[in-house]
């Protein structure tokens, strides 16, 4: 495989944005964690997802239309709490305080992933090496999904347009029940990353992990509400669940006109500084929704997110300004899409060239 460099030797664009940015919080004196917006924020998902779950285990409607819109918003209740608690949490950005910083990674772990798999496959991989085949875990979908020209091609990518957002629905379910296993017994983050060995007390956490969330999401609801009853609310919600995150990062790497990057030979080096990288291959959608800035937290403003990521996402619409206007200065494309319809017409209009190609 291989080793993946970028050309940051003589970087210029980088230095002069991050002193622009650190100019921005030095003058308001404000600090580049979150503030009360994030946790106000965070009490009201957390709020939301425990009301939601008393009420469909404990006091279940008899209503099962009722039922099922709860289980959908508790769906996109989920993937929020990821979005914008666990996100900034795991980035170091919620808090000025680790510890603070530690727990909000770990509301994922609540959830049914792992925290200490999750800062490795995204942090480290998909941060430092975006759309690069082989590194950014992110972009492999094999086989059902070819998302660029060095993946290997199969009869069924042509339709990967039209039953791809279909099987979006079951991301969320395979990385809690496998890809999350798969990882662990391999001891890989990606096809061609290791990962850091675990502690033993890591080892307790992806186990004790694993269980509660059985526990709590499917052998409690069945003693409580029933078998069948139990698994079509739990399918509905794991399923908007998946659409929900896998949409919203598809939509900032995998659109028209994205690059991606298929490493050959023993050693590669990118001609682009690592940060002029991130802009070739993230886009941002939908930046002036505020509905959707809040529901995201901010990963509407990815680019923002992919060059300073220890930065909280509250920041993001302060930042935006910034970023562009240094790009113009240096003469550099900055993707953007109006809109969150048309990034996801872009998705998949991407989605059906490439299966064609």
């Amino acid at each position: 495989m291989a080793t993946v460099k970028f050309n940051n030797k003589d970087a210029v664009f980088f230095p002069s944005l991050k002193q622009r940015v650190n100019e921005y919080f030095e003058k308001n004196q404000i600090p580049s964690t979150g503030n009360f917006k994030l946790f106000s924020k965070t009490i009201i998902l957390f709020t939301l997802l425990i009301a939601l779950y008393v009420i469909l285990v404990f006091f279940t409607p008899s209503n099962g239309w009722l039922s099922l819109a709860l289980c959908a918003l508790m769906g996109v209740v989920v993937a929020a709490i990821g979005f914008n608690v666990m996100h900034d949490g795991a980035h170091g950005s919620y808090s000025s305080r680790k510890w603070v910083n530690e727990s909000m990674a770990h509301s994922l772990n609540l959830l049914g992933g792992v925290s200490f798999i999750w800062k490795q496959k995204h942090n480290i991989n998909h941060h430092s090496y975006t759309n690069v085949e082989g590194m950014d875990d992110d972009i492999d979908i094999k086989p059902f999904i070819r998302v660029h020209e060095g993946q290997k091609k199969y009869w069924f990518h042509r339709y990967q347009h039209i039953y791809g957002l279909l099987l979006y629905g079951i991301t969320y379910f395979f990385w809690v029940f496998y890809n999350d296993f798969k990882k662990y017994f391999s001891g890989k983050i990606a096809e061609h990353t290791k990962m850091q060995k675990l502690a033993w007390w890591e080892h307790v956490v992806f186990w004790a992990t694993k269980l509660f969330y059985v526990a709590a999401f499917i052998v409690f609801p069945i003693y409580n509400v029933g078998l069948a009853d139990t698994i079509i609310g739990y399918v509905v919600m794991v399923v908007v669940t998946g659409i929900t995150i896998s949409v919203v990062f598809q939509l900032a790497h995998i659109v028209e006109d994205m690059e991606f990057v298929n490493p050959e030979g023993e050693s590669m080096k990118i001609e682009s500084e690592w940060a002029i990288h991130q802009l070739q291959t993230t886009s941002n959608f939908a930046t002036k929704n505020k509905f959707i800035c809040w529901l995201l937290g901010g990963l509407n403003f990815q680019v923002e997110h992919h060059l300073f990521p220890r930065i909280s996402h509250i920041h993001y619409p302060a930042l935006n300004a910034i970023v562009k206007d240094t790009c113009r200065e240096f003469n550099i494309t900055y993707k953007e899409f109006p809109t969150l319809r048309q990034a996801l017409y872009s998705h998949i209009v991407h989605l059906k060239q490439i299966g064609r190609r």
